[in-house]
């Protein structure tokens, strides 16, 4: 029900109170420098993605879209009034209905169980679904089909079963959407053997790793942020060519340092970066990890920045407690123990449902200020947190 009426709401007062909550911070994402060489092309995020899309569809007749609002995304002119379109978090798959007809981009009813299940049974007779949820908190009416037949068939079968299957759709908080719509789904899906989850930053992570996710032959959790849809990012001609896939599984150091690593993925990629800048200002050289991939998780990589900086920060807007950063963590404390001179810090979503209010969502989730402040206390440029207390 509180989706119905999420969609329903009309462009009147409450539209309008919305905007004025909400979109200064939106905007404010325009703001966050990023470490990108620029080749004199930038596309959005959701650029990036309908081309992805676009291009596996054309290459493999065996790729197909489904989920709701699939024909409103490739409609030209809004058949009705609703929030749907005032925050266009979706119309990922615009224009790909005329190019490639109902019977590849598939509209569907509110029952994500439904729809999941098909997707499951298709990829069970080798056909590659993309299943697209409004986001991800509905994905829960789905969670049998995810887990329990897509992650484990391949498993159960002896390897029988290949479920080439993608879920993807906006993941954690947006903006004012209250508790039921705003949780970060990372760390359950990624503590599901059978499941790869991706967590895309950059038009480059979006483009290559949906691009990777559609070709790969197991189950993979697409896990985007609605607020980076419409950022844009610099790309290359190479990432813009057809044939370009990034690895699942591998990070991107996207900025060396030598005094702090601070590993974080999609949206907080973006506050790490502006962190470690405020950061260089104080003479605090910081290394910043974009994951990209959340399962596999590329200890590797992250370990070998710990070696060198000696201290790590983890953030991400998920909550704390058996949090991605926490298994970071214990890679840590397991393999480069010894390397640490400052404790591992923690940055993650406050401890309970989001609550509603615009000033107190913004103290639920992490902000840049916070990054900076636990940088400075591994470097012991800062009264730690028990002294302060």
């Amino acid at each position: 029900m509180s989706r119905i009426l999420l969609r329903g709401a009309s462009h009147g007062a409450a539209s309008a109170s919305i905007a004025r909550r909400y979109l200064p911070s939106i905007w404010s994402l325009q703001n966050l420098t990023r470490s990108y060489s620029s080749s004199g092309k930038e596309i959005t995020v959701r650029e990036a993605l309908n081309t992805a899309l676009d291009e596996e569809m054309a290459a493999d007749p065996k790729v197909f879209i489904m989920g709701e609002e699939a024909l409103l995304a490739n409609t030209k002119v809004p058949t009705r009034t609703s929030l749907f379109f005032f925050f266009p978090s979706e119309q990922i798959s615009k224009g790909l209905l005329d190019k490639y007809g109902p019977e590849r981009v598939i509209d569907t009813p509110i029952t994500e169980a439904g729809f999941a299940g098909i997707g499951v049974g298709a990829a069970y007779r080798g056909i590659r679904p993309v299943i697209e949820f409004m986001t991800f908190n509905f994905s829960m009416q789905a969670i049998d089909h995810i887990i329990n037949s897509a992650a484990k068939s391949n498993y159960m079968s002896a390897g029988q079963l290949t479920v080439p299957i993608v879920f993807r759709g906006p993941n954690g908080a947006a903006a004012g959407v209250g508790a039921q719509h705003s949780q970060c789904y990372a760390a359950w899906f990624a503590s599901c053997p059978g499941l790869k989850v991706l967590t895309p930053y950059s038009s480059e992570d979006a483009r290559g790793l949906l691009k990777a996710a559609i070709r790969d032959p197991d189950p993979v959790v697409f896990l985007e942020n609605e607020l980076l849809y419409g950022e844009s990012f610099p790309v290359s001609d190479e990432v813009l060519d057809s044939n370009f896939v990034l690895p699942i599984g591998k990070a991107k150091i996207e900025r060396q340092g030598k005094d702090v690593t601070i590993t974080a993925y999609s949206k907080m990629v973006g506050y790490a970066l502006k962190a470690a800048e405020s950061l260089a200002k104080e003479g605090i050289s910081t290394e910043v990890i974009n994951l990209r991939s959340i399962r596999p998780l590329d200890t590797a990589t992250i370990n070998a920045s710990v070696r060198k900086t000696n201290r790590l920060i983890t953030v991400e807007e998920g909550f704390p407690q058996h949090g991605v950063g926490a298994e970071i963590s214990a890679s840590i404390v397991e393999e480069s123990f010894e390397y640490l001179d400052a404790p591992v810090e923690r940055i993650a979503g406050a401890d309970i449902p989001m609550p509603y209010a615009a000033n107190l969502e913004r103290l639920a989730v992490p902000q840049i200020e916070d990054i900076v402040r636990a940088a400075k206390r591994a470097c012991y440029r800062a009264v730690p947190l028990a002294a302060a207390a």
